[in-house]
């Protein structure tokens, strides 16, 4: 048993590898990619402040009840229980990046955020990193769509970290249709970063974020959910760039309420029909997919 493991486990860590020849030249835009949704969440903190996001209302409920309203917190906000070097063994190649400052930090750190603070930025992309220079026929997706509390400068540090860290194993921006794993392994590049935010205009090596759109279905209903991903993929297709098939449902401030103590996984578990399993309905993306 142990052994078959580990072979499935290899399988999984270098997919991009092993694919057929016939694929190797295909555009990327023509393959499903495998994804995480908040890819970071596994390394929320509960000892972190609240993010400079969340309304008044949740800044409010911490305040009054501290250490258990975060506890609470993190059971809705964590959407993956592996970090990133096991979602990369995993398979996994698409990552949902959202950058925050903390307030009132002397040391203007950049950290994923959602809801509450997570990793440092800059350990998260060298875990990434180490992956890769092991695997170097692997690929990932970078995607960069939420800014809280930064500034031009922070922008500036975020762009020379990914600079530091990747150097030459980010493609530069180009027609998306051009890219293909063959042309990847040619050049030696092993990440695209798409970055939503004007600074993408100015630096090479950032793919604008309207090149890789991500819209949501926003429901708890399975069957809408599906209905949504159907009626879009066909038209987004047609447009010849990235995009995001996001098997996600969404919960509302009454499906919080209703389960505030048992957490995201279960709540929408429960409440959903079908037999999905929980890790796909909280927390999976696709890129460029044709089907689910």
């Amino acid at each position: 048993m142990a052994s078959s493991q580990g072979k499935n486990e290899l399988k999984f860590a270098d997919w991009m590898a092993t694919l057929p020849e016939t694929i190797h030249s295909i555009p990327l835009t023509n393959l499903a990619i495998p994804g995480s949704h908040d890819s970071f969440s596994f390394y929320i903190d509960e000892a972190s402040p609240v993010g400079p996001e969340q309304p008044e209302t949740v800044q409010n409920f911490v305040s009054v009840f501290g250490t258990v309203a975060k506890k609470l917190m993190r059971k809705w906000l964590a959407t993956q229980t592996m970090n990133f070097t096991g979602q990369l063994g995993a398979g996994i190649r698409y990552f949902d990046l959202r950058i925050s400052t903390k307030p009132r930090d002397p040391d203007n750190e950049l950290y994923f955020a959602h809801g509450l603070f997570s990793a440092k930025v800059n350990e998260g992309l060298e875990e990434i990193n180490a992956f890769l220079t092991d695997h170097h026929k692997e690929v990932v997706f970078l995607d960069f769509n939420h800014f809280y509390g930064m500034q031009k400068y922070h922008h500036e540090k975020l762009v020379q970290m990914l600079k530091d860290i990747y150097g030459n194993k980010m493609c530069p921006a180009i027609f998306a249709q051009e890219v293909s794993l063959k042309y990847l392994w040619e050049k030696d590049y092993q990440v695209l970063v798409f970055y939503h935010s004007p600074v993408a205009l100015e630096v090479p090596f950032l793919w604008p974020g309207q090149m890789m759109p991500a819209p949501w279905a926003n429901t708890t209903d399975p069957e809408k959910l599906i209905q949504f991903l159907q009626a879009s993929i066909t038209e987004r297709r047609k447009k010849g760039s990235f995009f995001i098939s996001q098997v996600v449902l969404t919960p509302k401030a009454s499906t919080v309420v209703k389960g505030v103590a048992s957490g995201l996984r279960e709540t929408i578990t429960e409440s959903s029909s079908g037999g999905w399993k929980s890790e796909l309905k909280v927390s999976a993306r696709l890129v460029n997919s044709q089907r689910l």
